[in-house]
C-alpha cells in the first residue's frame, strides 16, 4: 500500500476530499527511456506536474495505491473485496471515491462493487484509459479530471451521483449497466439497457431522472461474501452435449448463467433439456 496526499487548495482549506484508489491499468503508465521506451507505472507524486489542471480544484486528493498493481485481466473477486474494504474503512473521511482501473474488466468490477457496497450514498467512480497518461495524445487526463469533478459534485450539500458509476470519454454510466464494446476508440463503454447518467462535453449534463436519488438514511454495509463457483454457458450453433455435460459436472459448481440467443431462446433438443 502506498498513500500520497495532494492538496490542490493550498493555502486555502480544501472544499472537498476525494480518495483515488489506483489498482493498475493503462491509465497509470508512462514511458521509461531506461527500458527502451517501454511502459512502467506512473509515480503519482508527480501528478501535479503531469496534470496541472488539478490546481483548479480546491480539494484534498489522497491517492491510495493497492499493491501489487495488477493488469485488469487478472482481477478476481478477492480484489473486489479489497477495493470495497478500502472504501468502507475511509468512507467517513471522504466526499467521494475514484477508482483507476484497467478497461478490460472495469465493467465487471463496477457491477460487483455496486452489490458489495450496499447502502452506498456517496459517488464511487471507476475510470481508466485507452492510452497511458504518459503519451502525448491520451484520454487518461480527461477521464481522470472528469471523474474527480463528478465524485466531488454536490448540490445543497448532497452528492449528485451517490452510486457506483463508470466515467469514460463522454459518458457517465451506471456501474452495473455498463459494457466495454471498443478496444481501439476512446468511447469504449456503453449502456445498452439503461440511459446514461450524464453526458460530458463543454459541460457535464446530468440526467437526474436516471440517477439513484440521495438518501441520507442509507448506511453503508459491506457484503463480504462472493460466490466464485459460478459458470457462464454461452449458447452457440453446434454446442455439444459433451461440452454442456462437462460444465454442469464441474465439482463444487453452485450455479450457471445461460447466455442465450435473442430474448432468452436456447436449444430445444432433448439432451439439452435433460442436462
Amino acid at each position: 500500500m502506498k498513500v500520497i496526499q495532494i492538496d490542490t487548495a493550498t493555502p486555502n482549506p480544501p472544499e472537498q476530499a476525494i480518495l483515488i484508489i489506483y489498482t493498475g491499468g493503462t491509465i497509470g503508465m508512462v514511458k521509461d527511456p531506461k527500458i527502451g521506451g517501454g511502459f512502467v507505472p506512473f509515480d503519482f507524486e508527480q501528478i501535479l506536474e503531469k496534470i496541472p489542471e488539478l490546481h483548479h480544484f480546491d480539494m484534498q486528493l489522497t491517492l491510495y495505491s493497492l499493491e501489487p498493481l495488477i493488469d485488469s485481466s487478472d482481477i478476481t473477486p478477492e480484489y473486489w473485496l479489497r477495493i470495497s474494504q478500502v472504501i468502507q474503512e475511509h468512507y467517513a473521511q471522504y466526499d467521494g471515491f475514484v477508482i483507476l482501473h484497467g478497461t478490460d474488466t472495469m465493467a465487471y468490477s463496477a457491477s460487483a462493487l455496486s452489490f458489495l457496497l450496499e447502502g452506498l450514498n456517496k459517488p464511487v467512480i471507476l475510470t481508466g484509459a485507452q492510452l497511458p497518461i504518459g503519451t502525448v495524445r491520451n484520454d487518461a487526463r480527461t477521464n481522470l479530471l472528469t471523474s474527480i469533478e463528478i465524485a466531488a459534485a454536490k448540490k445543497d450539500g448532497k452528492p449528485l451521483v451517490p452510486e457506483v458509476c463508470i466515467c469514460f470519454h463522454d459518458l457517465l454510466l451506471r456501474g452495473n449497466r455498463a459494457k466495454k464494446l471498443e478496444s481501439a476508440h476512446f468511447d469504449a463503454f456503453q449502456s445498452e439497457n439503461y440511459p446514461a447518467l450524464a453526458t460530458i462535453g463543454t459541460h457535464i449534463e446530468y440526467n437526474f431522472s436516471a440517477i439513484l436519488p440521495y438518501n441520507s438514511a442509507r448506511q453503508l454495509q459491506l457484503q463480504p461474501v462472493m460466490e466464485s463457483n459460478v459458470a457462464i454457458l454461452k449458447m452457440f450453433p453446434g454446442i455439444s452435449a459433451k461440452v454442456v455435460k462437462n460444465l454442469l459436472s464441474t465439482e463444487g459448481l453452485k450455479g450457471v448463467v445461460l447466455e442465450t440467443y435473442g430474448s432468452g431462446n436456447a436449444p430445444t433438443v432433448p439432451w439439452f433439456i435433460e442436462l
